[in-house]
């Protein structure tokens, strides 16, 4: 494997100047003084309650997200790039789930084959020939960026269902501000802050015709077992908008309506965070208890806005994602500004043979996996885990892709023994409104804690820390 740029320190060791000011202000702050305030930062998120569930583990029910305290620093010349390809990748996006839904342009042009749409299972026939206002699918994207030198920005997934994470780029900042404004007053930092009210505008921007002038907003949460349950309430809150279950909303001639306590209430848009199949027991899954019957037949009457739409993980898809390039350049016609990873589709079997040799210096994911659960990492894993790994794509190869071992880039991070490089990736939100797609200047860092480890998802032990993106 390459060796990992450092984003403090570049490649031949010489600091690079958007990291000048922290290596200064490391260097005059006491080790000790850094460990109380990490201490200090801990309890405040204790205090706050920012915990997420881990599902499937009996003891940490819920767990806090470890948060480091050294930011992320990234230049703004940089952030203009990323911006540039973050819009130009979302607009595709939008213009992908659009065709698929209706004139399917690009299946006739052969660039992806039909069987990977309609025999996927997140393929919603439900939503064909439907029209969503401003045809806008995507409305939350969030896009996960990965470094891998001083130029190239890499883009590992699309998150196009219900991307969750943006409470911590919040908090995040919102504590680093509490705890060190010293080093804060070392730099100009774009603020993340307005997020909130850039969201509630993008929702509100993509009512329903029929809507009031003032549309009313809620969020659609599955409720308090949820792992992302805090991130709901928290920015229901924010937004100043109500926080709703299932059993709050009602359906009467094909309008949603939430109840309240003077009443019944018309709903114009909904910011879901429930997947898909849970939405309507009367579409989807029968023995959902989440859904609201009927919240269908009121999207289809062109009544309700869901954000994001119902059938945007097919764009999620990891066999999908390997065609980005050629979505972008297909509808575009420009160049894809951001690349993808290099990505072997097991469904071919050309692709699968080669998979199959190298198993053990790839990354194999599942196609609809997240959260990093059912990956093998396979310099990281043992001949048994390879050999089991190796059986479950010869039974389904259509299920996994495969990617070369990259080298993230790290930045410094506390341990136990000091500052240490530790490895990184990026999730910025892309928010898309009627009118234009904005990004809130940061995203969401994610790093490795465990030496050596490239799993920076928190459902396997990862952290977070605050994404500066210099105002210069």
């Amino acid at each position: 494997m390459a060796v990992a740029f450092d984003e403090m320190n570049g490649p031949g060791g010489d600091l690079r100047p958007a990291y000048r000011e922290l290596s200064r202000w490391l260097k005059e702050t006491p080790p000790d003084a850094l460990e109380y305030r990490r201490q200090e930062a801990e309890l405040l998120f204790r205090r706050i309650g920012i915990t997420f569930a881990v599902y499937g583990d009996a003891e940490a029910q819920e767990r806090l997200i470890p948060f480091d305290v050294i930011p992320r620093i990234i230049s703004s010349k940089e952030w203009t790039l990323l911006e540039k390809g973050l819009k130009q990748r979302v607009r595709a996006l939008n213009m992908f789930l659009r065709d698929i839904y209706h004139g399917r342009d690009i299946l006739r042009a052969n660039i992806i084959p039909d069987d990977l749409i309609f025999q996927n299972p997140v393929f919603r026939p439900e939503m064909n020939g439907q029209s969503v206002p401003h045809d806008v699918y995507v409305h939350i994207a969030g896009i996960d960026i990965v470094r891998v030198d001083a130029d190239n920005f890499i883009v590992l997934e699309d998150n196009a269902r219900t991307p969750s994470g943006v409470s911590y780029m919040l908090e995040n900042r919102e504590i680093m501000m509490r705890l060190f404004p010293d080093l804060f007053a070392r730099h100009r930092v774009a603020p993340v802050e307005r997020y909130p009210d850039e969201l509630l505008s993008a929702l509100r921007s993509v009512a329903p015709l029929s809507a009031s002038a003032e549309p009313t907003v809620a969020l659609m949460t599955p409720g308090v077992y949820n792992s992302a349950y805090y991130e709901h309430s928290f920015l229901a809150d924010k937004l100043g908008i109500e926080l709703v279950e299932g059993r709050d909303l009602v359906v009467k001639n094909d309008e949603v309506f939430m109840r309240t306590t003077e009443g019944l209430k018309r709903v114009d848009v909904i910011y879901r965070r429930v997947d898909d199949d849970f939405l309507d027991p009367l579409t989807f899954r029968p023995d959902s208890a989440l859904g609201v019957p009927g919240l269908m037949s009121a999207y289809a009457a062109g009544n309700i806005t869901l954000a994001n739409a119902v059938g945007t993980g097919i764009a999620d898809d990891k066999a999908i994602y390997s065609y980005m390039p050629e979505v972008v350049k297909f509808y575009l016609g420009e160049e894809p500004i951001l690349k993808n990873v290099q990505t072997w589709r097991c469904r071919e079997p050309k692709d699968l043979a080669y998979v199959l040799d190298n198993l053990g210096d790839l990354v194999v994911k599942e196609v609809h996996g997240s959260g990093g659960y059912g990956m093998l990492i396979g310099p990281a894993a043992t001949k048994a885990t390879i050999e089991a790994f190796r059986d479950k794509l010869k039974r389904e190869p259509e299920g996994f892709i495969a990617q070369p071992t990259l080298a993230l880039s790290t930045c410094p991070t506390c341990t136990a023994s000091g500052l240490a490089p530790r490895h990184v990736d990026l999730r910025p939100f892309v928010l898309t409104g009627s009118q234009h797609v904005t990004i809130v200047p940061g995203g969401l860092t994610r790093v490795a804690l465990k030496e050596g480890s490239l799993v920076v998802n928190s459902s396997q032990g990862g952290g977070t820390k605050d994404t500066w993106i210099l105002d210069e």
